[in-house]
């Protein structure tokens, strides 16, 4: 028996005696992230940067000379899995400041979640100069759009293999885990209670997304559905929409497609910044 299937017979049992305590062990799990090692591929850019901590301990790497890019990583991620697109991002001109998110890499903290990093982004967003623009990659990618919502402001951004609504993905995970439906309705009561926000808020389809954006998503992305692409574009009336046929839900940062597109919107607004001046 894989442990999987174990985890989802326990779940499946203890759930329906005692929902709360499985729900609890569950949301623990869902918040607390791995700290990862980077692959070798990532080192040469992690021994090339300058680290930098943030006025509330915010750890974050920094690159470059220019107008400056934020950089938020996903779930379990690391700033270097960028590495191709900061390397491009750099030889255009531009500052990259890449985040570790609460409780990753040099930050503090032990546990993580959406509205964590959307706050983290507003704290580094205060302490940088203006951004040009402000790239997420899965929760990141979440993180940024919600952050918006709340103050952060920048020229353009880019969300890569986001979510569209919180909702959908507890209920993934608890279905993936095996929670049998009470136990599922107290992981989620509880995700709230812990966050601070109604998950239903945490729906892009509420957001006011008024700047020039970039979507991108592979198609055969296994973690997060590329419908949920779709949404986005619809709920972001100025934003394009790029769907690769294959980068899964980590190669797609790599993709030459996808750092072209970033690098044309970046010099798109630049350009439209000096035609209105």
């Amino acid at each position: 028996m894989s442990r999987l299937s174990w985890i989802r017979g326990v779940n499946g049992t203890l759930g329906r005696l005692v929902p709360e305590r499985v729900a609890s062990t569950m949301r623990q799990a869902f918040m607390t992230p791995r700290n990862l090692p980077p692959k070798a591929w990532e080192l040469p850019l992690l021994a090339s940067a300058e680290r930098i901590t943030l006025r509330f301990g915010l750890s974050a790497l920094r690159w470059g000379q220019g107008p400056a890019v934020l950089l938020m990583h996903g779930w379990e991620g690391r700033p270097t899995q960028f590495a191709h697109l900061i390397q491009a991002l750099v030889a255009a001109g531009y500052t990259v400041v890449a985040l570790d998110g609460p409780a990753h890499g040099h930050s503090p903290g032990q546990q993580a979640h959406v509205v964590l990093f959307a706050r983290a982004l507003l704290e580094a967003a205060a302490e940088l100069p203006p951004l040009h623009a402000v790239i997420g990659h899965s929760m990141g990618g979440a993180s940024v759009l919600l952050a918006l919502q709340w103050g952060l402001r920048a020229d353009a951004a880019v969300s890569v293999a986001a979510p569209a609504r919180l909702l959908e993905v507890l209920r993934g995970f608890a279905q993936h885990l095996g929670m049998p439906s009470r136990a599922r309705a107290a992981f989620i009561r509880q995700v709230e209670r812990d966050v601070g926000v109604q998950v239903s808020r945490l729906d892009v389809n509420g957001y006011q997304l008024e700047l020039p954006g970039l979507i991108v998503h592979a198609q055969n992305d296994e973690r997060i559905s590329p419908s949920e692409a779709q949404v986005i574009h619809d709920a972001w009336f100025d934003s394009r929409l790029l769907l690769l046929p294959e980068g899964g839900h980590q190669r797609v940062l790599s993709a030459p497609l996808f750092i072209e597109a970033v690098l044309a919107l970046l010099e798109r607004i630049t350009l439209a910044a000096r035609q209105s001046a």
